[in-house]
C-alpha cells in the first residue's frame, strides 16, 4: 500500500506541474517566455518518463524490488552518467566517508578512482593489507570476490572492498602491463597518520612527509615544523609524492602556514570558467613559516588537494618542486545531504580548480621545476625504504641493510637544489 501511494504521489506531483504550466501557458501566453516555457514542459514530459519506467519495474519485473531501492539507483545512475567522481551517498556510504576523512577505516588500504575495468589504485596506504601483498599505484582492481566492479560506482566499489577487521577478501587485480592476478588479503585496521617521517636529515635539511590531507593535517603540519624548528632546521624538504589528496580546507590549512597572508592559494571555477566561484587566500595563523626555502617531492600519485598544495607553492615561486609531473585530478567535489533526508547526499562535481597563476589542473596535473623520473620498480624500493626510515626506533644501519641501500634520486637532488641556493656566508 505505501509503495503505491508513493508512486501515485509522483504521478500527482507531476500531473499537478503539467496543469500549472499548461493553465499558465493557455492565460498568460503573452506574458511567457514561449522558449522557457517550452523547455519546461519537456522537463516535466521527461519526469512523467522517469515516474512509468518506476511503475513498469514495480509492477512487471520477476522479483519485487523497493520502490526506495529503485529510486536510489535512479539518482546514483544520473549522478554517474555525468562524471566518475558524483555519486548518490545512501545512509551506511556516507557514514562511511565521513569516517575516512577522520582519518580510520577497516579494509585492505587503497585509495582508488573509478575507470571502465573497475577501480584504479591511486596510492596504497603503506604498512597495510594491499601493500605488502605488493599492490601497486596503477594497478586496476577488477573484481572482489568474483564480482566485477566493470559499471559500478565508486561507493559500491569501496563497499565490497572494506570490510571488518580479520575478515578474508579476494581481489583481481590488473597490473600496468596487462598481467591480471588475483590476491587474496586479510582487511585490517587502516590508520591513517596525515604527517610522517619527520626528522632533521643533516645539514640543516630537514623532512616530513604529508601522506593525505585529512582534517587533522593542519594542526599536525603545524606541530611537525614546530619540531623541526626546536631542531635548528634552516631548509625544509616537504614530500608529497602518493598523497591522494583530501579535503580543501586541510590543503588549505596546511598551504597557508608557509605563505604570507592574504596571498592566494587556489580558486574554483564552475560553469563560467572565467569567473572564480570561490577563491582561498591564506588566513590568519598562530604560526607561519614563510622564510624557510622549500623543495618538495611529487610524483605521478601526487592527486587533488596535493596538487593544489604544489600548484600554489610553483605559482608563487614559494617552493622548488622536484619529481614527476602530478595525477590531475582536480575536480570539485561538493557532498550536499538532502533536506528531505539528511542521511543521504549527493557528491556532485561543481567546479575545478586552478593554480593562483590562471592554470586549471584537472586532466594537466602540476610539472615539476625539476624532473627526475623514477622507474616503477625503484619507486616501489625507495615506499619500502621510507616506510622503514618512519617506524619508531628505526636506525639508519638497519634501514641500509634491509633495502640494499637503494637511493631515493628525487629527495638527493631537492636536498642538491635547496644547498646550492644558499646564500654565501662571507663572514
Amino acid at each position: 500500500m505505501r509503495r503505491s501511494w508513493h508512486s501515485f504521489g509522483i504521478m500527482i506531483a507531476v500531473g499537478v506541474m503539467l496543469g500549472c504550466a499548461s493553465t499558465r501557458r493557455a492565460d498568460e501566453a503573452a506574458d511567457v517566455d514561449v522558449p522557457q516555457a517550452d523547455a519546461a514542459l519537456a522537463a516535466y514530459d521527461d519526469l512523467a518518463v522517469l515516474t512509468e519506467a518506476l511503475l513498469l519495474v514495480q509492477r512487471h519485473y520477476v522479483e519485487e524490488v523497493p520502490l526506495q531501492k529503485m529510486i536510489y539507483g535512479a539518482i546514483d545512475g544520473m549522478l554517474l552518467g555525468l562524471d566518475p567522481n558524483s555519486s548518490f551517498l545512501p545512509p551506511e556510504p556516507l557514514a562511511e566517508l565521513e569516517e575516512e576523512t577522520r582519518g580510520s577505516f577497516s579494509g585492505i588500504g587503497v585509495t582508488v578512482g573509478l575507470e571502465k575495468e573497475g577501480v584504479k589504485v591511486i596510492a596504497p596506504v603503506e604498512d597495510s593489507p594491499a601493500f605488502k601483498a605488493g599492490i601497486h599505484a596503477g594497478d586496476t582492481i577488477k573484481a572482489v570476490d568474483g564480482v566485477e566492479l566493470s559499471g559500478t560506482s565508486i561507493e559500491e566499489a569501496v563497499e565490497a572492498i572494506r570490510g571488518d577487521k580479520g575478515s578474508e577478501v579476494k581481489v583481481t587485480v590488473k597490473r600496468a602491463d596487462g598481467e591480471t592476478v588475483d590476491v587474496t588479503l586479510v582487511r585490517d585496521d587502516i590508520k591513517l597518520d596525515s604527517v610522517k617521517g619527520v626528522r632533521e636529515l643533516g645539514d640543516g635539511i630537514g623532512y616530513l612527509r604529508i601522506t593525505q590531507f585529512n582534517e587533522h593535517a593542519g594542526e599536525d603540519f603545524a606541530q611537525a615544523m614546530a619540531h623541526l624548528k626546536k631542531a635548528d632546521v634552516k631548509e625544509l624538504i616537504l614530500d608529497l609524492r602518493d598523497n591522494p589528496g583530501g579535503l580543501l580546507e586541510s590543503a588549505v590549512a596546511v598551504t597557508e602556514q608557509v605563505l604570507e597572508r592574504g596571498t592566494e592559494i587556489v580558486s574554483v571555477r564552475g560553469r563560467d570558467a572565467k569567473r572564480p566561484q570561490q577563491r582561498y587566500e591564506a588566513g590568519p595563523c598562530k604560526k607561519r613559516f614563510t622564510k624557510i626555502p622549500l623543495a618538495v617531492l611529487v610524483n605521478g600519485n601526487s592527486a587533488s588537494a596535493a596538487e593544489i598544495m604544489a600548484g600554489a607553492l610553483k605559482a608563487h615561486k614559494r617552493a622548488v618542486l622536484v619529481g614527476e609531473t602530478t595525477y590531475g585530478k582536480a575536480s570539485v567535489q561538493n557532498v550536499i545531504k538532502l533536506a528531505l533526508r539528511p542521511d543521504c547526499a549527493v557528491r556532485l562535481t561543481t567546479g575545478y580548480y586552478y593554480t593562483p597563476d590562471d592554470v586549471m589542473i584537472h586532466g594537466k596535473g602540476i610539472v615539476p621545476d625539476v624532473a627526475v623520473p623514477v622507474p616503477k620498480h625503484v619507486w616501489r624500493q625507495v615506499q619500502m625504504r621510507r616506510m622503514l626510515e618512519e617506524r619508531p626506533g628505526a636506525t639508519r644501519s638497519g634501514v641500509t641493510n634491509a633495502v640494499n641501500d637503494v637511493r631515493d634520486v628525487q629527495l638527493e637532488r631537492a636536498q642538491e637544489l635547496l644547498k646550492s641556493a644558499r646564500v654565501p656566508n662571507n663572514g
